[in-house]
């Protein structure tokens, strides 16, 4: 579906590796074909720091080892560090800065990023400058002698901007001492890979499509450079925001289904978007797969297609209406997961409206999605 709407051509062995790497029964005496679920806090020393593979929960488990492997491999890395949230993911990376350093950061972005970078990371004097970065120019207009650390988000959350990784990351890379990094959540995976466009860290909140059944909380960085992957996992150890080996255990379980979960989710994306952009309650549809998105040409070119997430601005383009219209839905469920946190003059600036929607179309059937939609909609309006 993807390559016929012109987008890049995915890796037929995506899926396999998703299923089996990091996964071999012969890394275990049991010749399990599932990685056992270690629940280890500690591990016994032949010595005094005279240990085999693992010492300590915090620094080293066994489930959680199987699953990080197998999330390098999906992402095209060498390595893959696991965290509590994506949040704790962020927090990390940001911690590879020191105070006085600077940022670059999207101005449209996860609304936790948004906060942790105005309320908290500034307290700790990382100064930190937002550009709209779907024009590589605003970037790097934005670098000063300081800068440490570039982040974006494409497709952004929640207006679905896409910015040019190639092109930032050229700007980037003859820069010493400064790192690139790209927030994959919105994609996963299986839908777009930034570090083969040169991003040096690639973040998942993995609570979302990676995972997939709202029932993990987790965050992960994938990155080849093996500086970055050291310092992190000092980190990782260092500050303690691990994963618990359950939540391991669960995630890598969902990691075999990625590839058929996002073909869904871009079919059904794909069908309600194009439902939506001709429906007589609908003013504008935001899908990086429909041609009348502005960046459409761009998607094509970095992307193996979209997920479930699309935007809407509904008629009327007010608070009550998108309120009524959240009571009529019934299959679709208002709830909290990407939330946007901006004040009014931010969001005035991105578009951000009181009838601006938000989807994430999941793996319901088409019509029942599309049915749904439309007498929610026609209740309302």
């Amino acid at each position: 579906m993807a390559e016929e709407i012109g987008y890049l051509k995915n890796d037929p062995n995506f899926a396999t590796r998703a299923i089996h790497e990091g996964n071999e029964p012969e890394q275990w005496n049991s010749m399990a074909v599932v990685p056992p679920i270690s629940m280890a806090t500690t591990f016994k020393q032949d010595g005094p720091a005279d240990f085999k593979e693992f010492e300590y929960g915090r620094s080293g488990n066994p489930t959680r080892n199987c699953l990080e492997k197998c999330l390098a491999a999906t992402e095209e890395t060498k390595h893959c560090i696991t965290f509590a949230s994506g949040l704790a993911a962020t927090t990390t990376i940001t911690h590879l800065l020191s105070a006085g350093d600077h940022v670059i950061s999207m101005d449209d972005l996860y609304g936790g990023t948004n906060r942790y970078f105005r309320r908290v990371a500034s307290r700790m004097g990382i100064e930190v400058t937002f550009v709209d970065a779907t024009d590589a120019k605003n970037v790097a207009d934005a670098f000063k002698d300081n800068t440490k650390m570039v982040w974006i988000e494409t497709p952004t959350n929640p207006t679905l901007k896409l910015v040019d990784i190639a092109a930032v990351a050229a700007l980037v890379k003859p820069r010493e001492n400064t790192f690139l990094v790209v927030d994959n959540t919105f994609m996963s995976a299986y839908l777009q890979r930034p570090i083969l466009f040169g991003a040096d860290l690639v973040l998942h909140s993995c609570t979302k499509y990676m995972n997939g059944h709202t029932d993990v909380i987790m965050g992960a960085v994938c990155t080849n450079r093996d500086d970055l992957h050291e310092r992190l996992r000092f980190l990782q150890n260092a500050i303690g925001p691990v994963p618990s080996p359950f939540d391991c255990y669960l995630l890598n379980r969902s990691l075999k289904t990625l590839a058929v979960r996002m073909e869904q989710h871009m079919k059904n994306g794909f069908a309600v978007a194009r439902f939506l952009e001709g429906h007589p309650c609908v003013e504008k549809v935001i899908h990086p797969g429909l041609p009348s998105h502005p960046q459409h040409e761009l998607a094509k070119r970095q992307c193996y297609g979209h997920s479930g997430m699309l935007s809407f601005y509904i008629k009327g383009n007010n608070l009550e209406t998108s309120k009524k219209f959240f009571k009529q839905l019934k299959v679709f469920t208002l709830a909290e997961s990407l939330e946007s946190l901006l004040n009014s003059e931010d969001r005035d600036k991105l578009g951000i409206t009181d009838g601006l929607i938000r989807l994430s179309c999941g793996l319901e059937g088409t019509d029942d999605l599309i049915k749904d939609l439309d007498q929610a909609l026609k209740a309302v309006v």
